[in-house]
């Protein structure tokens, strides 16, 4: 199908690539070379310095530049280095872990939290001059980063700050770059002056000595061999009072006076924290992206097998069947493909608020809250739909699948990760669901469990919808037995968006009464405990709104109106896939009758079908191009040809 010189494949590619594609195209150029792609046979020593030397390439190709101020070096473009560094996905997930802590982690905090004092470092970590890493995590802290233990006491004497690692369970941990390459670390600290804690704060700590030598007071350890991900160097961090300048603090939000004065423009010290946390938020960015980057890589792989595999002969013409032809491996992967779609939609539009927000282009101070918020939904649901369809996708190769040549377990190794870092899934889901109750009060913005209990117990007279079996009786009137997707009322967008809408709805509100109701006779930890289940499950259906109303969107600006079409069919199955994997809720909650599930089921496989002609259509949408995949069963005639 052809639309003048282009395919529907090239306008579905445009429409994913997005705001930045001219730097996708570019990327699928230059990183085409065998030079960049991962060697599995390599041990994780000389992984890393393979990685290490990649690295270097890369940072004369002006990637590194655009995520930076013009006044450091770089070409205030956000929004393209974030996409980018994401293509570097395509070619190894250690290459892109390795870029992101250099340019995003450390570079990022550098840029972000430091002021003109720091300008100079940022210079010459753009340039690959000074090597860093981003030492948040602890062996005893992870997720809970405001409880870190390390400390940074200001010395007004020499006006030094002094880096120390109180207990054993302050060692900074999983750290990238520590193991090996990084010179200097922007150490996360409990900064403590004039007696008094002030909360945690970023500061730059040497850490290494040209040769590589732990500095005095600085003791490294390899963290070794991990699932995956060989040619990142994670290591750990101990340190033993080590002094380094005042000047070392990032200063950006507090500073500290030579006589140990301490001020910030943010009085209140929760927002302080948050606030410190939220101008690194193109990391989590970027984290779901390149999630999305090896799902895509694993899919094009998996459905062009699948396109060239036969199994079992057709008794009626005595051939065998390909693979995608069988309605159960259309169902295995189809729909793993219609979300990742959506997801591509959703990054998309994500990448440019965040483009906004950092170029100070959007200045409403609730449109970085909710860039937190978008960012932090969108990671749990691309690094989630990587564990899930990557998975799926080796299984749906069978033994070939698990061949490390074909690539499909090295990418279910190494993105396996990303459901933990920057941000736990879990507790960024949570975070998701905190956020929605802003639409009742901003007072609970910054609240704990106590206070959420409280607020909770505030909501008087929003009451939950009463939803009778009268609702059922209407649905079953209402809904054909045998209608097919286009002949029933699901295929309207917009009674497909009211079932996503009335489900995160529906459970936010619930939530809130959850709590309300738990803390008249509980304390107000086992109120909030009580109903965390609840509120994931909140956090999870406003993440599944929010794609599908992208998808929505990204579907307008296609012009071709053969490749529209086809992304309609594709939106149609992300949704039926999605009800049908949320249908006990849907029937539980009386929000479908039985017979609407039916159709439900139904339409998956009438969609499914539907889409199984342009299965390669659909995969060169998405964007990889062949040359990348590096899937040898993909060239292997003994493993299709017959006879």
């Amino acid at each position: 199908m052809t639309t003048g010189i282009a395919t529907t494949a090239d306008h579905l590619r445009a429409a994913l690539d997005g705001p930045w594609g001219e730097i996708r195209e570019q990327a699928r150029t230059q990183l085409a070379d065998d030079a960049f792609a991962g060697d599995s046979y390599l041990d994780y020593k000389a992984a890393r310095a393979r990685v290490l030397d990649q690295m270097r390439v890369i940072a004369t190709m002006g990637y590194a530049e655009r995520g930076f101020r013009r006044e450091n070096g770089g070409t205030s473009e956000p929004g393209a280095a974030v996409t980018g560094l994401e293509m570097l996905a395509y070619a190894d997930l250690s290459l892109w872990v390795k870029a992101g802590v250099q340019w995003g982690l450390f570079g990022g905090a550098v840029e972000n939290l430091g002021t003109e004092r720091h300008r100079e470092y940022i210079k010459r970590l753009i340039s690959l001059d000074l090597l860093g890493c981003f030492a948040m995590t602890e062996s005893g802290h992870g997720s809970d980063v405001a409880h870190l233990e390390t400390t940074a006491t200001y010395d007004p004497a020499t006006q030094e700050f002094v880096i120390h690692s109180p207990t054993p369970s302050a060692r900074k941990d999983y750290i990238g770059g520590a193991a090996e390459h990084a010179r200097m670390a922007a150490v996360f600290a409990q900064l403590i002056t004039q007696g008094e804690g002030r909360g945690v704060h970023c500061l730059l700590v040497p850490i290494r000595d040209e040769n590589g030598a732990d500095l005095p007071g600085v003791t490294t350890f390899d963290d070794g061999l991990k699932g995956g991900l060989p040619g990142v160097d994670n290591g750990r961090i101990v340190f033993d009072q080590v002094r380094i300048p005042r000047e070392n603090l990032l200063n950006r939000y507090a500073d500290v006076e030579p006589e140990g004065t301490y001020s910030s423009e943010i009085e209140n010290p929760s927002r302080r924290f948050f606030t410190t946390l939220g101008t690194l938020v193109r990391g989590r960015v970027s984290v779901g992206g390149a999630a999305a980057a090896g799902t895509r890589v694993a899919l094009s792989i998996a459905i062009r097998y699948a396109l060239k595999r036969r199994q079992f002969s057709d008794p009626d013409s005595g051939q065998e069947t390909v693979l995608l032809d069988y309605r159960s491996h259309q169902r295995r992967l189809l729909p793993l493909v219609a979300k990742t779609y959506a997801l591509a939609f959703a990054q998309n539009d994500l990448v440019r608020r965040m483009h906004l927000v950092q170029t100070g282009q959007d200045l409403n101070p609730s449109s970085q809250r909710a860039l937190e918020k978008r960012a932090a939904g969108l990671k749990v649901a691309q690094t989630r739909h990587a564990t899930r369809g990557i998975q799926e996708c080796r299984e749906a190769c069978g033994g070939a699948g698990y061949l490390t040549e074909n690539r499909l377990v090295t990418l279910k190794a190494d993105t396996d990760v990303f459901t933990t870092f920057e941000g736990d899934n879990v507790v960024l889901t949570q975070l998701v669901a905190k956020e929605l109750l802003t639409a009742y009060s901003d007072e609970v913005r910054d609240l704990d469990a106590l206070g959420w209990v409280k607020f909770a117990a505030t909501m008087a007279g929003d009451e939950v919808r009463k939803v009778t079996g009268v609702r059922q009786l209407i649905q079953r009137l209402r809904d054909g037995s045998n209608d097919s997707v286009d002949e029933g009322d699901l295929a309207r967008r917009a009674v497909q968006l009211q079932l996503f809408a009335d489900r995160e709805e529906y459970l936010v509100r619930t939530a809130g009464h959850r709590l309300r109701a738990r803390a008249k006779d509980t304390t107000p930890f086992e109120a909030f405990n009580n109903a965390q289940d609840h509120i994931l499950t909140a956090g999870t259906a406003h993440i599944d709104r929010l794609t599908l109303e992208a998808f929505i969107e990204g579907i307008e600006g296609i012009q071709d109106p053969e490749a529209r079409e086809l992304a309609e069919t594709v939106c149609d199955l992300y949704v039926y896939a999605t009800l049908e994997e949320n249908l006990d809720w849907y029937i539980m909650h009386r929000f479908m009758s039985v017979e609407r599930a039916k159709a439900v089921r139904r339409g998956v496989n009438e969609l499914v079908d539907r889409l199984r002609p342009e299965a390669l259509t659909l995969v060169e949408g998405m964007g990889v191009p062949e040359s990348m995949l590096r899937a040898a069963m993909l060239d292997d005639a003994s493993v299709f040809e017959r006879g």
